[in-house]
């Protein structure tokens, strides 16, 4: 089995900087610090964030834009306060008086308020990409996020319960 691609700190930190939008900042910290596929992202809803206890719920639904989220199971994912603070500066600055459920948005091209596609998230990494030099996709912050937490000691299980693997062999 290959060994799956990670991004160490300061490639994250390079990678988030680099975006010119809070939105797109919001997106990849939030990748960073949750683990989240990038269909769960582009699936979250408002009501999912949980900002005062700091947890995002990951729920297997019918998106318009076709993000889905990889089993039926819910789970909860805790992020870190600086993750919530940005939500909370995205809302304000960009996302405005929107009126939709979804939390990642088109907010400069048409159709305005429509869910971000997946196609819009891989112009994005392909444009930081060339801007920083660093080869990435969305994924890798998945694997960046589950390969810190083994380092830090965290027991498998509780690491497969949090990217929402059914088996902790995966």
């Amino acid at each position: 089995r290959c060994i799956p691609d990670t991004l160490d700190t300061r490639q994250v930190a390079a990678i988030v900087a680099a975006c010119a939008r809070l939105r797109d900042r919001f997106l990849f910290s939030l990748l960073a610090s949750s683990g989240l596929r990038v269909g769960e992202a582009l699936g979250l809803r408002h009501s999912d964030i949980d900002a005062a206890a700091r947890l995002i719920s990951v729920v297997a639904r019918v998106n318009t834009n076709r993000a889905r989220a990889k089993g039926a199971r819910e789970r909860q994912v805790p992020v870190p306060a600086r993750v919530i603070r940005l939500y909370a500066d995205y809302l304000h600055a960009e996302y405005g008086d929107l009126d939709s459920d979804y939390v990642f948005v088109n907010l400069w091209s048409g159709p305005i308020g429509s869910p971000l596609t997946y196609p819009s998230v891989y112009d994005l990494v392909c444009r930081i990409r060339e801007h920083t030099g660093i080869m990435f996709g969305p994924h890798s912050f998945r694997h960046t996020y589950a390969t810190e937490l083994l380092r830090r000691g965290v027991a498998v299980e509780v690491v497969a319960h949090l990217l929402g693997h059914a088996s902790v062999a995966t």
